[in-house]
């Protein structure tokens, strides 16, 4: 089987949270097909790594695999909190964002959707 390289935001979409300096993030596929790689590959370092500059001290991965999706608890990854940041809109959505954008997957081409669009005829 062929697998192709993809920026995470290709096979799926997530969500955001915070409550005090922890960051909540869920991470779901657009096909249930794609959860397995997304398992593999989307792991509590890589999420670190991601957060690294913001000084994330932890991440905690939660496997929900009846959804199926993923939750990510980052500790210390906002900036002291939402009260406390001076950051513009570091929290929520912005940062769901950076890990759609920053991480890339390798899956078999099945696991991407299709694009579907006036745009595209």
């Amino acid at each position: 089987m062929s697998l192709v390289e993809v920026p995470l935001h290709a096979v799926a979409h997530a969500r955001a949270g915070d409550k005090g300096n922890r960051s909540n993030i869920s991470v779901i596929p657009y096909l249930p097909v794609a959860f397995p790689y997304l398992v593999e590959q989307v792991t509590e370092e890589r999420m670190r790594a991601v957060f690294a500059h913001r000084g994330a001290t932890g991440v905690k991965r939660y496997v929900l695999p009846k959804l199926p999706a993923m939750n990510f608890v980052i500790d210390n990854a906002l900036e002291g909190g939402v009260n406390s940041s001076l950051g513009l809109d570091g929290h929520g959505k912005a940062l769901s964002f950076l890990v759609l954008g920053e991480i890339t997957v390798r899956v078999p081409v099945e696991c991407i959707p299709a694009r579907t669009g006036k745009s595209e005829r």
